[in-house]
């Protein structure tokens, strides 16, 4: 028995449909990443699903870089520039934001 219509979708599939969806929640998605993990691969992960949400070859024409070197930069072990990490978030309408960390943690290098 051949099944055709499938009555759900995988976790990534959802998850791809509902970054395309709500570009918010693709901002707040990726800002979870950065947040939750200090692993690199997370993040990667984040922006790869919303590359993916966005149309990997579309994101890669806009940031102005081959398709299979997007896919290689935001694999789990990839290694993106800051200058790819900037143009890809620009693509899928993103940008990168600096903010201070809470009052309660002291940085590296006091004054």
């Amino acid at each position: 028995m051949k099944k055709t219509d499938r009555a759900s979708v995988s976790h990534d599939e959802a998850l791809v449909q509902e970054l395309r969806a709500d570009p918010l929640f693709a901002a707040e998605y990726l800002q979870a990443a950065m947040e939750d993990t200090d692993e690199p691969a997370v993040l990667l992960i984040a922006l790869r699903h919303v590359s993916e949400a966005f149309g990997m070859a579309d994101v890669a024409n806009a940031a102005g870089i081959k398709r299979e070197s997007l896919y290689r930069a935001l694999s789990p072990k990839g290694n993106p520039t800051l200058k790819t990490l900037l143009a890809v978030l620009k693509a899928v309408g993103l940008r990168l934001v600096i903010a201070p960390e809470s009052r309660n943690e002291r940085a590296a290098c006091p004054n």
